[in-house]
């Protein structure tokens, strides 16, 4: 079990994206998505990074297989909280209260944290990845995380959830901003909650492992408007794809 105060501050750095919390390095040292900041150069960065090039169970993947197995539902607890927006620089996050609820699995049950951006999505279904894809990053009580992402295709209507964010998002990099508008994340789910699982990793430096990935199957639609308000933003935060490895991912249906 990773020791706790370490994980603490795992916690409050990664923004993912972004996704993976993100974005605050304990090193200091600045990365990014493109030249000699990206994601090839990560582990070059620091050497609390070098698990991004070393490690052999790191997200995100292409999911093009899977395996049928009798998984527990995903069983989502949430409540209206107030908004914390923050433009990170390198993802646009939300942060939970402690009131904001949580996701049961099984007999675990992990606590919400945070939700951020991604365009495109990070994760790909055989080759595609969608326009945008949303991490809910959930922690349980020793620590493991456990990231849902929910993906938005581009469509005629659209979340009613992101439409509201789009009118707070904030333009520049800078620390969290907080709104007496309340914010519903059930608005962020899909009506059918089948799943992929497979044990990943942050998708962030520093790429740290045993992270629980869940990727819902039904995605959600974004409007063409909405969508570019974010892209206007962070139009490519998305790692590359990385091998699976020995790794096999299951499906609950």
């Amino acid at each position: 079990m990773l020791d706790r105060k370490f994980m603490l501050v795992v916690v409050a750095a990664w923004g993912l994206q972004t996704g993976a919390f993100a974005e605050k390095e304990s090193s200091g040292a600045h990365w990014g998505y493109t030249g000699k900041t990206g994601p090839s150069h990560w582990a070059e960065l620091s050497k609390e990074y070098a698990v991004c090039r070393d490690g052999r169970h790191q997200s995100p993947v292409n999911i093009t297989k899977s395996v049928k197995a009798k998984l527990p539902p995903l069983e989502f607890n949430y409540h209206p909280i107030p908004l914390v927006i923050e433009n990170n620089g390198h993802t646009i996050k939300i942060t939970a209260d402690n009131k904001a609820g949580d996701l049961k699995i099984g007999e675990k049950i992990y606590h919400l944290v945070q939700f951020h951006t991604h365009e495109p999505s990070e994760e790909a279904i055989n080759g595609k990845r969608s326009a945008m894809v949303i991490h809910l990053v959930h922690q349980d009580d020793d620590n493991h995380l456990a990231v849902v992402a929910i993906l938005f295709d581009e469509g005629d209507t659209t979340n009613p959830l992101l439409d509201k964010l789009v009118k707070f998002l904030p333009k520049r990099p800078g620390e969290p901003q907080s709104h007496q508008e309340l914010i519903d994340i059930n608005q962020l789910l899909p009506a059918e909650k089948d799943y992929y699982t497979y044990e990943g990793s942050l998708t962030t430096p520093p790429c740290t492992e045993g992270v629980k990935w869940i990727i819902l199957k039904q995605p959600m639609p974004i409007g063409a408007i909405d969508l570019i308000q974010y892209q206007k933003l962070y139009p490519r935060n998305a790692r590359p794809l990385q091998p699976l490895n020995e790794r096999e991912v299951f499906s609950s249906n």
